[in-house]
């Protein structure tokens, strides 16, 4: 989608439809949206004084001008914004959506919308948060659909491995309508574009099936965004995972013909020697429990099992484009965990990286054995300042947190806060857990150091508590976004499918960190 910025009168060119925020309340039309009911002689006052529109959220009101010259805009559109009291950037976020939604419904291909400043007196802030409501919100995943084809002809991720490149999206121009600072707006434009960006590669590759979205393919995918942005790439395949005695990652991977691969991303925005910020994603591209089979119902959706991976590729593509001033490092194990006479099996012990053995139970608990041997990778090679990963590691935190809030678990309470108020601000909300020490007799092994699971209770944090042990003295924090990663539309810029969380948390955390 292309947005752009208009800040010349809205009502006096010919746009074929444009959007205005209404709030809760008895409170008078001003500015642009008194000027728009004008040219309705009233109409939507009208129907505001009716009671037919209260300006409540997801109320909208549509009305078309008698002006078919082209002077003023054929159709406009009135959006409920909810009470003024409770706006916010996910408001802005909203109604772009909102407005991209409608003129989706209408056939078109160009909306406008009026920025309400009022809401956070913040030019920047309010144009970022328009500009990834309506580029999320246009969005779809359409690349392996009979005729989809990108009519720019731009080679893009999705025309790796011989896949179209992604659709165009059904509404084209987003055009936001806003006044005051020019610069601080064309920086909010930016940011806004790359954060969407970034949140759109990672929804497109968790779409992909994992007969098309393999290891290998996140791993092409990482190597052609290091090759636009500069950043340094290293790909470990079979041999060289077994040369880095990652055990735990090779055991997930054994009944695959997949060959596993890890990624590692490097963007060098920092100051020379300054140790990294990581981020750790898992890249489980297909899991099907392996011997432990999950239920053929809904194992489909095991695609998105790589969610976190696609997520950390999804920051580090607007990392790049933006050139945030931070040294960041991005590692993403990438295995399938399928079934064969080779596969792991219930009771078998294996020995990760780090040196601790672990009893396999359930060979379904797969994702925290790929990312033990990551942790210890990026730990041993960066000796990075702070550690994120993000998995969709366990049922247990939709049971906990449902699907409106990842769960976060950490060493570090100043991390973690970092973590919550980045959640806030990017309306990818996390909530803390305990990880005290008393969770880890749950994975206390007769055979082995430590066993991969730690029964039904506290799954969600014995499951960190198993990653905990791999990060030795690093300070680290654990996003599990199995609630939020994929599944229904909770927001007027979603689809069904995949989300892309919590992309835009890491990138609201990275730059927090970079300053």
């Amino acid at each position: 989608m292309q947005v752009k910025l208009l800040h010349d009168e809205p009502l006096a060119g010919s746009l074929p439809l444009i959007a205005f925020a209404v709030f809760e309340g008895n409170e008078p039309l001003d500015g642009p949206s008194a000027q728009a009911d004008e040219i309705l002689d009233g109409d939507f006052s009208r129907a505001r004084a009716a009671g037919d529109f209260r300006g409540r959220e997801e109320e909208f009101a549509l009305f078309y001008s008698d002006d078919v010259e082209g002077g003023t805009p054929r159709r406009i559109l009135f959006l409920g914004a909810g009470p003024r009291g409770d706006a916010d950037s996910e408001t802005m976020r909203k109604l772009a959506a909102r407005a991209v939604r409608r003129a989706e419904a209408l056939h078109m291909t160009r909306v406008a919308v009026q920025v309400p400043l009022a809401v956070l007196d913040d030019v920047e802030l309010a144009v970022q948060a328009s500009v990834e409501g309506g580029a999320l919100a246009a969005w779809d995943f359409r690349e392996l659909k009979s005729g989809s084809e990108d009519p720019t002809g731009e080679r893009s991720p999705g025309a790796l491995r011989g896949i179209s490149p992604p659709a165009s999206p059904l509404v084209e121009e987003l055009v936001l309508c806003v006044t005051g600072d020019r610069e601080l707006a064309e920086r909010g434009l930016r940011t806004g574009r790359a954060f969407a960006a970034g949140e759109n590669l990672a929804r497109t590759l968790q779409c992909r099936p994992g007969n098309v979205a393999t290891p290998e393919h996140l791993a092409e995918v990482a190597q052609s965004l290091a090759d636009e942005y500069g950043f340094d790439a290293t790909i470990l395949g079979p041999a060289e995972l077994e040369a880095e005695a990652m055990g735990a990652i090779l055991a997930v991977t054994a009944g695959s013909t997949q060959e596993p691969r890890l990624i590692v991303l490097e963007h060098r925005g920092g100051r020379e020697g300054d140790p990294p910020i990581a981020l750790v994603g898992k890249g489980l591209t297909f899991d099907t429990g392996g011997i432990s089979i999950k239920p053929a119902s809904g194992m489909e959706d095991m695609k998105y099992d790589m969610s976190g991976g696609a997520a950390v590729l999804g920051a580090m593509r607007a990392i790049g484009e933006l050139g945030t001033p931070a040294n960041v490092v991005a590692v993403v194990p990438a295995s399938e965990n399928l079934i064969s006479g080779r596969a792991t099996k219930p009771g078998d012990i294996i020995r990760t990286r780090a040196g601790k053995t672990v009893e396999v139970i359930n060979t379904d608990a797969e994702g925290r054995l790929i990312l033990a041997d990551a942790l210890s990778y990026v730990v041993d090679r960066y000796h990075p300042r702070a550690i994120v990963d993000c998995a969709t590691l366990t049922g247990a935190c939709v049971i906990a947190l449902g699907n409106h809030a990842a769960a976060v678990l950490g060493n570090d309470e100043k991390l973690i806060d970092e973590l919550r108020a980045a959640g806030d601000r990017a309306a990818e909300r996390c909530w803390p857990l305990p990880l005290w020490k008393v969770y880890r007799k749950q994975l206390e092994s007769e055979a082995a150091d430590l066993k991969n699971v730690g029964g039904r209770p506290a799954g969600t944090v014995t499951a960190a508590c198993f990653l905990s042990e791999f990060v030795g003295d690093s300070t680290w924090a654990h996003l599990d976004i199995a609630g939020t990663a994929y599944g229904e539309p909770r927001a007027p810029y979603h689809r069904k499918g995949g989300h892309g969380f919590p992309t835009r948390l890491l990138l609201e955390w990275v730059r927090d960190r970079a300053g």
